[in-house]
């Protein structure tokens, strides 16, 4: 009996007279369906891969710009003989126009770095005139910062009038930016003219670039209260504050004292 018992307790063996089935995998995909899947995934990585080409996180302006040694070259050079017009615009027709496109950005960014107005503007007429030149947010954006810092009005109008002979358009971040770049600069004239413009912008307003527009207007409280009521209107729920009356008689009073 008790190997009886044994035989009714032993696996049952391969062999076994259940029917034999084929053996499926439940996850596997049949043809149709992993070509759909590859189909599918190669629409999605198109869009994805053009999306990001448009978009103008990728402009060239934004890229690293790294100097090559003819672009250190001409550099040196265009700085010796700023002060000679005729041989300075001989050596830009003959050597400047001939850079690597990488060399001509990274030379204006320099010089804009430099703070070399009289040769970025050299540069930014360079630039424009080339057969790849295509009318860049970015581009005007750092020739306006460079500009304003130095408050070179003049060029400033010129430059403007040629963003907007190109159809330029700035984002919302990048009109305050501006904005507050003219205003810190001593320029609030010229920063009230780009807020004009900002708010005739097809581009819907957001908070955050009035926030930094009305920090840069501290110093101004007429233009500011215009800011301000513009930002309550538009965004009626919303706090603006506002510094202490005699925050800037201390810091008047603090300087006099320095200079005595």
């Amino acid at each position: 009996m008790l190997r009886h018992a044994r035989l009714l307790l032993r696996k049952p063996s391969s062999s076994s007279s259940s029917p034999n089935f084929p053996k499926q995998n439940p996850f596997l995909l049949s043809e149709n369906t992993f070509s759909n899947s590859k189909h599918i995934q190669q629409q999605w990585l198109f869009r994805h891969v053009s999306g990001l080409a448009s978009s103008p996180s990728l402009s060239i302006w934004r890229r690293k710009k790294e100097m090559g040694k003819e672009g250190l070259i001409v550099a040196k050079e265009l700085k010796r003989l700023r002060s000679n017009s005729v041989r300075l615009d001989r050596f830009i027709r003959s050597h400047v126009s001939r850079l690597l496109k990488s060399d001509l950005f990274a030379v204006l960014a320099e010089f804009q770095r430099q703070d070399q107005v009289f040769l970025c503007m050299k540069l930014y007429d360079v630039v424009r005139k080339e057969i790849w030149y295509r009318p860049d947010m970015f581009f005007y954006r750092d020739m306006l910062m460079m500009l304003a810092r130095n408050k070179s009005v003049d060029e400033v109008k010129r430059v403007w009038e040629d963003l907007k002979g190109e159809e330029v358009l700035f984002d919302q971040h990048t009109f305050g930016d501006l904005i507050r770049a003219f205003s810190d600069s001593g320029l609030p004239s010229e920063a009230m003219e780009i807020y004009d413009e900002m708010r005739q912008s097809p581009d819907p307003p957001i908070s955050l670039p009035f926030r930094v527009i009305l920090k840069g207007l501290i110093p101004y409280p007429e233009l500011r209260e215009k800011v301000k009521d513009d930002f309550l209107e538009l965004f009626p729920g919303m706090v603006v504050y506002d510094p202490p009356e005699d925050l800037f008689e201390d810091q008047d009073w603090q300087r006099e004292s320095e200079d005595d």
